[in-house]
């Protein structure tokens, strides 16, 4: 199991335009129905920061997110934005968990 933490911020006029690309990117996980990966994206109270995790089952499934087009759309729209605090990804190494994964 791999699993990814990706917070940033991005300028207050830019976060609704984020929550829909966010939303396009889950709508093409969600059509994918692919049981390795599981991907949410948060926002914090600021109203501007959002935090994403991915949690993939291997390698491969951790690849599928990048190759989505809604993905690049979001990351192309993201960069462009010029964001307040550029995304910082962290990898992330499971302790324990009360339900299962995968």
């Amino acid at each position: 199991m791999e699993a990814v933490k990706v917070q940033y911020t991005v300028k207050k006029e830019y976060a609704e335009k984020n929550k829909r690309n966010i939303e396009q990117v889950m709508a093409e996980l969600r059509s994918l129905n692919n049981v390795g990966v599981k991907y949410s994206a948060f926002m914090l109270a600021d109203g501007k920061t959002f935090v994403h995790f991915g949690l993939y089952a291997d390698s491969e499934a951790k690849s599928i997110v990048g190759e989505l087009d809604s993905f690049k759309k979001f990351r192309q729209g993201l960069q462009e934005s010029q964001p307040e605090v550029p995304p910082n990804a962290e990898d992330l190494n499971l302790v324990a968990s009360a339900y299962d994964i995968f």
